[in-house]
C-alpha cells in the first residue's frame, strides 16, 4: 500500500473549530477529515470515568494525534492545561485505555502509541524508517477479518494485524540509512 503522504497535523486547539480530524480513507488512498468523537466530557460520563481537565485534555490530544506516543501526548496536555506529570498522564491513559475509550498499540521496536479510533478492528500500517503509523480498515470480511485455521477452542473477538513499509517519504528519501529500519520483530536490519 503506498501512502498518499503523512497525516494533517492538527492543533487540538482548531477541533473544537473545525469539528473534524483528519483519517486515511484506504479505500481512495487519501486523507479525509472525520468528525470529531462525541463530546470529551459527555464519554468519560458515560463510561462512568470521572471529568478531569487533564482527562479531557488527554482525549481531546489523542483525537487531534492518532498514534502519538505519551510522551507526545504529555507535551500537548500541558501546551492545553499547563504543569502535569508524565507518570499522571499515563495513568490516566490506562484509565481510558481500560474504560476501551482509547485504544493502546504496541509495534515491535516501538513506543506505545494511542488513539480514539476504537470498537471496529482497524489495523495499522508503519512505516520502518520513520516510524510514521497509519490506520488501515479491515482487510477482507467481517470482524475478525481473519479467521483463524485453528483457533484452540477460543472466541476470537479480533485480529490484529500490523503492515510494515516505508511511507512514500522515506522511499523516496535518498538520504534513509537501511541500518535504520526497523524489522516486525523490533530488532534492526539492513
Amino acid at each position: 500500500m503506498t501512502l498518499p503522504g503523512p497525516a494533517p497535523v492538527v492543533n487540538p486547539d482548531k477541533l473544537v473549530e473545525t469539528g473534524s480530524i483528519p483519517i486515511l480513507d484506504t479505500a481512495q488512498n487519501q486523507w479525509h477529515d472525520a468528525p470529531v468523537p462525541e463530546n470529551p466530557d459527555q464519554l468519560l460520563r458515560r463510561h462512568g470515568v470521572q471529568v478531569t481537565a487533564q482527562r479531557l485534555a488527554i482525549l481531546r490530544s489523542v483525537s487531534a494525534r492518532p498514534h502519538a506516543t505519551a510522551d507526545d501526548l504529555t507535551e500537548d496536555v500541558r501546551a492545553l492545561i499547563g504543569s502535569v506529570s508524565r507518570q499522571a498522564v499515563y495513568d490516566s491513559l490506562g484509565v481510558l485505555v481500560d474504560k476501551q475509550l482509547v485504544r493502546r498499540i504496541q509495534p515491535a521496536g516501538s513506543a506505545a502509541r494511542f488513539e480514539s479510533r476504537v470498537g471496529d478492528n482497524h489495523h495499522h500500517v508503519i512505516c520502518r524508517s520513520c516510524g510514521l503509523t497509519a490506520d488501515v480498515d479491515c482487510a477482507v470480511g467481517d470482524v475478525p477479518c481473519l479467521t483463524a485455521q485453528n483457533d484452540h477452542g477460543f472466541v476470537i473477538e479480533e485480529a490484529e494485524v500490523l503492515y510494515w513499509g516505508l511511507c512514500p517519504a522515506c522511499r523516496n528519501s535518498k538520504n534513509t540509512p537501511t541500518d535504520r529500519h526497523i524489522s516486525p520483530q523490533g530488532a534492526p536490519h539492513a
